[in-house]
């Protein structure tokens, strides 16, 4: 059944990117200003419908209330394609994200370009010192212009129960403008494996947690802070994959 669920989901996945995409690309140098965006999340919402109605994944949200009204750095666990559509549903009403991503993703057919109409910020990870001032003038302006800006600090899908290093992307922006950071955990990974085609039913949690001002803090103690309540909630959120937890449980 899940191999049946799956490939129905990709066919009209496809389906929904060649009709929306070409909108967005588009949108944005016409039609310029917020359009891109909002056919972006024209053609999230519907990838969203059949995630849920096909697929049967459906997200549950807690902390919500953390969410800050304001733009800020959002610093997120990473485990799927899942959490990259979902994530910005946990935003005030009204309000769009953007995504710190390498910019080889821009030349990706549809989604690249939809992603490249809608501005997102695209670093060059080689280029060292400089990606991390490419993230700071980048996302000076989109959070100044009101967006939200999301991070995967561990820089790639992880699977669940594992971590990798947390790189300072997230934390140089937030201590170099000055704004709230919000750290956010999830188990998509057990429904919606990295690099999987097959995808399982049932709900993902998505965990937000306390937000945190990184004015005055050093990027390494935002990156402590944020991985610290990020792998702990993990660890609540999916006790069997962390022996550990489960032995003090």
């Amino acid at each position: 059944m899940n191999a049946i669920r799956s490939t129905l989901f990709m066919a009209y996945a496809i389906v929904w990117s060649v009709l929306t995409a070409p909108l967005v690309v588009i949108a944005g140098p016409v039609l310029r200003g917020i359009w891109a965006y909002r056919f972006g999340k024209l053609w999230r919402l519907g990838t969203q419908f059949g995630v849920e109605h096909i697929l049967g994944i459906r997200p549950k949200v807690i902390g919500r209330e953390n969410m800050p009204a304001e733009p800020c750095v959002i610093l997120a666990k990473h485990q799927s394609a899942w959490e990259t559509m979902t994530l910005q549903d946990c935003v005030p009403d009204g309000a769009y994200c953007v995504f710190v991503l390498k910019k080889e993703l821009l030349k990706v057919p549809f989604i690249g370009w939809g992603l490249a109409a809608m501005k997102m910020i695209s670093i060059d990870r080689g280029a060292g010192k400089d990606a991390l001032d490419q993230v700071v003038m980048q996302g000076r302006e989109r959070l100044k212009q009101g967006f939200y800006v999301i991070l995967f600090p561990e820089g790639t899908r992880v699977a669940p129960g594992q971590t990798k290093r947390y790189k300072p992307g997230g934390a140089y922006l937030a201590t170099h403008v000055g704004c709230k950071v919000v750290p956010i955990a999830h188990d998509a990974g057990e429904l919606w494996p990295r690099q999987a085609f097959l995808k399982k039913p049932g709900t993902v949690t998505i965990s937000i947690g306390p937000a945190f001002d990184a004015t005055g803090m050093s990027e390494i103690d935002v990156n402590k802070k944020a991985e610290e309540w990020i792998e702990g909630e993990m660890r609540r959120l999916s006790p069997h994959r962390y022996p550990d937890a489960a032995s003090r449980a």
